[in-house]
């Protein structure tokens, strides 16, 4: 591993910290390695706060050190517009950096390669791709939701061995507790939620996050002919009865960067079968269901080959796997 791959892990770990209360920002971490060899470091703060470059740069500032002739390193292409703060690039300058290193370009059209451009023009350093293919994965939702204008749509669902959804006469909840921990993580992580009207007049969830620290996602339910009882505990919810298209192009025009889709099989299948999912969350008990009565994941003669998908990651939460599977995207020109 070089200086450049370990300090630009450094400011993805501070990236990570900023993934809650970022958004709609990108969660962005930044690193300054000052001339005298101290290094400082920041992160994205919540909109209208300054970006992780500018928190890095004060960082140093305060701490009393010079920022001239630093390397600063930053997670996504520094922002070269003024928004609700000012071009990060102007302070990079201004502070008297001399070397920016960047993991990813920012595929935002107000940015899109202009800030490293910027940087350029004023005769300071750029290196860029360090570390590119990591923070693409951790800044997926964002990227995705700037290049499509619709939010990436995480399908999240419980199953048994046997690809089952329930279990007959059994608990409500297929899987232990530290999974359903880890679902309010990823509702935190979430700007909205999805179910389905069954789910509301099965399960009655609040789909809310209890379990772990983090905002509550926007909520909404899918009822085109199934009226939500207004004492159902989703709400306040947004009741949609439109098509899944029409609503992430809603949703992505609010901001809205990661949908969580959290529903039976019903609504996963319509999700699935539409090619709307950028990613899927499985969380296997070990566990047979043991009855083909009981539902699938999916309905009907939907299937999801592996063939099709690349494994991201296996984890082990208590007793259950948490399984994520992202589809392959085919490249443009290939057979």
């Amino acid at each position: 591993m070089t200086d450049h791959q370990a300090l630009m892990r450094r400011a993805m770990h501070m990236a990570q910290t900023a993934r809650l209360n970022a958004r709609p920002n990108p969660w962005v971490g930044a690193v300054v390695v000052c001339a005298d060899g101290r290094i400082f470091e920041g992160a994205t703060q919540p909109p209208g706060g300054p970006h992780a470059e500018i928190v890095a740069l004060q960082n140093a500032t305060t701490a009393g050190a010079s920022t001239s002739g630093a390397t600063l390193y930053s997670t996504l292409e520094p922002c070269n517009h003024t928004g609700r703060t000012g071009p990060c690039t102007e302070a990079i300058i201004s502070a008297g950096v001399a070397h920016v290193v960047v993991g990813i370009t920012d595929p935002d059209s107000l940015v899109a390669g202009t800030g490293i451009a910027r940087l350029r023009e004023a005769g300071i350093i750029v290196t860029e791709d360090i570390c590119a293919t990591e923070i693409t994965q951790q800044l997926a939702p964002y990227l995705h939701h700037r290049r499509t204008g619709r939010p990436f749509v995480m399908l999240k669902m419980a199953t048994t061995l046997d690809a089952r959804t329930s279990l007959s006469d059994g608990p409500r909840w297929i899987t232990g507790e530290q999974a359903r921990v880890r679902v309010h993580e990823l509702r935190a992580q979430s700007d909205a939620i999805v179910v389905g009207a069954g789910t509301v007049l099965a399960d009655n969830p609040e789909l809310t996050v209890r379990h772990v620290d983090g905002p509550s996602p926007q909520r909404i339910v899918l009822a085109r002919t199934t009226p939500i009882p207004a004492d159902a505990k989703v709400h306040p919810c947004t009741v949609w009865n439109e098509s899944l298209p029409d609503l992430l192009d809603a949703l992505g025009q609010q901001g809205v960067i990661q949908l969580m889709v959290e529903a039976g099989p019903t609504l996963a299948t319509a999700f699935h079968a539409d090619g709307l999912v950028q990613q899927y969350v499985f969380h296997i008990a070990p566990t047979l269901s043991g009855s083909l009565n009981a539902p699938g994941v999916f309905v009907g003669n939907t299937q999801l080959s592996l063939d099709e998908c690349t494994i991201v990651s296996t984890t082990a939460l208590g007793d259950d796997i948490e399984l994520i599977l992202e589809p392959l995207t085919q490249k443009v020109g290939a057979l």
